[in-house]
């Protein structure tokens, strides 16, 4: 697996914030809804694009639209929902769909609850959303839901990364053949017992949405 630690001092400086326990939850969520479009700068310079002319008010000019088939952005539910806008911003004709997927934290195994995605995504280039890459086992089980799905090339937006959940996402995908790629605005230490990163930013979706 690619990975790409984006270092540029405006993603620094939200970062900084989003990681302060003092932050409120709608800071919260302005703050990382900002960063995830950084981020998506960054994890959208291979997406796909064809040759494309338009008429200026002077003359013609050669660039490039979108390929078809459109961009697929899949945040994870909960948490990823509070990174969509963000992408969505950046790329406003990308389709969407939602994969619900929970950490068992006895296991700390994923367990997936809900799927909205299309049944075939040939040739989809897909951008999963989840906030947190911890132990692996979430992003790396919706990750596999895509490529079995028959998406051929993944990349992954997380806020913050650590290092066991890196050297699990190369495991699982060691020899796949497939194009993946991790962007992150932090590699982190490392986990703790309960399988939270350090020092981290504490539970995403519970500073998103509140505890519920």
């Amino acid at each position: 697996m690619e990975t790409l630690v984006v270092d540029h001092p405006l993603v620094a400086h939200k970062l900084t914030t989003l990681r302060d326990v003092r932050t409120d939850s709608p800071t919260f969520r302005r703050l990382a809804d900002e960063l995830v479009t950084l981020l998506a700068y960054e994890a959208t310079r291979d997406v796909r694009v064809v040759d494309a002319t338009v008429d200026t008010p002077v003359a013609p000019a050669h660039g490039v639209r979108l390929a078809r088939p459109m961009p697929l952005v899949v945040p994870i539910l909960r948490a990823g929902l509070g990174m969509l806008d963000g992408m969505t911003r950046l790329l406003p004709t990308a389709e969407v769909g939602f994969l619900g997927m929970i950490r068992d934290e006895s296991t700390l195994k994923a367990q997936t609850y809900a799927t909205r995605l299309p049944e075939d995504l040939s040739g989809r280039q897909c951008y999963v959303l989840d906030p947190m890459l911890a132990t692996g086992g979430t992003l790396a089980a919706a990750v596999q839901f895509l490529f079995d799905r028959g998406a051929d090339d993944v990349t992954a937006i997380c806020l913050l990364a650590a290092p066991e959940g890196i050297a699990h996402m190369d495991d699982a995908f060691k020899g796949s053949g497939k194009p993946l790629r991790l962007v992150t605005a932090a590699l982190d230490e490392r986990l703790n017992e309960q399988g939270y990163i350090v020092p981290g930013l504490g539970d995403a979706g519970d500073r998103l949405y509140g505890v519920v």
